[in-house]
């Protein structure tokens, strides 16, 4: 039977250091296709330590990591009702309409079109961000919560 692999060891402060400004480089350009070594090379370890140490680190791959953010912004675009589909698709980083659909399906549980159009009718409102981001204590404040 083989053995569990040993609890991880600790990332020296300088390596961890290295990891969050990779992480921080890949989160700035999310919108564009920045290559695994790059990313490498920003944090100075070669890819395939970056890789391991980036997931280790943080609990998922950098590959992961990009396209959680892309999707975030995509809801956000896709609540704000102002741009299409395609435009959204392209302003996230994706080159191609079908790719963006079916991973945004994959993670979210719905098209987009389809989430944009239910996220309409709940909130009915042209920009719900401004309805959602509103701090909870202006409510209290302000006697509405």
């Amino acid at each position: 039977m083989a053995h569990p692999d040993p609890a991880p060891r600790l990332l020296s402060d300088d390596t961890f250091r290295r990891l969050c400004r990779a992480r921080d480089l890949l989160a700035a350009e999310y919108q564009s296709q920045v290559p695994l070594d790059l990313a490498a090379r920003e944090a100075c370890l070669s890819p395939f330590h970056f890789h391991r140490l980036f997931r280790a680190t943080f609990g998922e791959t950098p590959h992961d990591f990009l396209t959680s953010r892309r999707m975030e912004h995509a809801r956000r675009l896709l609540a704000s009702g102002a741009m299409s589909v395609t435009e959204i698709c392209f302003e996230v980083g994706y080159s191609s309409l079908g790719s963006f659909s079916s991973k945004f399906q994959s993670l979210v549980g719905r098209p987009p079109t389809q989430y944009q159009r239910e996220v309409r009718r709940v909130f009915g409102y042209p920009r719900p961000w401004n309805i959602i981001l509103v701090p909870v204590c202006y409510f209290s404040a302000y006697g509405a919560g």
